[in-house]
């Protein structure tokens, strides 16, 4: 039922953090992967990192904001694995402001990178899965798809609005057997989440106290969730947003 032997996984952002602990999970499972970022370095270190599970891994140069790199990524994708069976749409951005600081060329950047991103990974990947017999889809959404965040508010609004274009997509595509959920990370340690750190030098201490299970998470947390959403397991799972949080999100303290 979690076995993913003969699925093709696409996972956006899949060179680091999350979206390393996701593609991990999906190799270990049996599945190919391909990565698909924009840092040449990094996607071939996630390809040598994957390859050691056992699984073909190839690593896409690829702006997920432009649809004519998308569509290249995705051919290139079916033509070297195989198909596309399962999308990870993990790529996003954060800029930490207030909100009367933005300016509108900031606003666009998070909005294309987080969620036109996510929209358009999952328009290119569909008619690849039509040819499949359905598929597999997962958004990336946040505690902030759940909770104002006063110093990210636009990355605050795309998580939110990636929960809602799940939900759509999921209730558009059932009927093509394309089961489409979203994974909502707490607070967990990676790159992103250091600088966070460095802005605001209580953030640990305060995520470690509201936390019930008394930890950041890491991106290896990711890896059975991810083979549940992208496995048999999950066949009558959609539209669903899942938190994994350690209970942040379940705890009023």
């Amino acid at each position: 039922m979690f076995n993913l032997k003969s699925k093709v996984a696409i996972v956006t952002g899949g060179n680091g953090g999350i979206g390393l602990g996701i593609a991990r999970g999906l190799a270990n499972a049996g599945a190919a992967i391909a990565v698909v970022g924009r840092n040449a370095e990094k996607n071939a270190a996630a390809v040598r990192n994957l390859s050691s599970c056992g699984v073909q891994a190839i690593g896409i140069v690829a702006d997920v904001t432009d649809r004519k790199q998308v569509d290249n990524a995705v051919s290139q994708t079916a033509s070297k694995l195989g198909g596309v069976d399962i999308l990870v749409a993990n790529a996003g951005t954060n800029i930490r402001k207030k909100p009367q600081e933005y300016t509108a060329e900031e606003w666009h950047q998070v909005i294309d990178t987080n969620l036109t991103s996510m929209f358009i990974c999952c328009q290119a990947v569909h008619p690849e899965m039509l040819k499949r017999g359905g598929g597999k889809i997962v958004t990336i959404g946040s505690m902030t798809s759940l909770f104002g965040f006063d110093v990210a508010p636009v990355y605050a609004a795309t998580k939110g609005a990636a929960v809602q274009l799940t939900k759509s997509l999921a209730s558009a595509w059932a009927k093509d057997n394309i089961q489409v959920n979203s994974i909502l990370p707490g607070w967990i340690d990676t790159d992103l989440t250091k600088r966070a750190r460095q802005i605001i030098p209580t953030l640990h201490d305060k995520v470690v106290d509201r936390t019930p299970a008394k930890r950041w998470g890491v991106p290896a947390d990711f890896e059975g969730i991810a083979v549940f959403l992208c496995s048999d397991a999950s066949d009558f799972v959609t539209g669903t947003a899942i938190p994994v949080d350690g209970g942040f999100s379940s705890s009023l303290f």
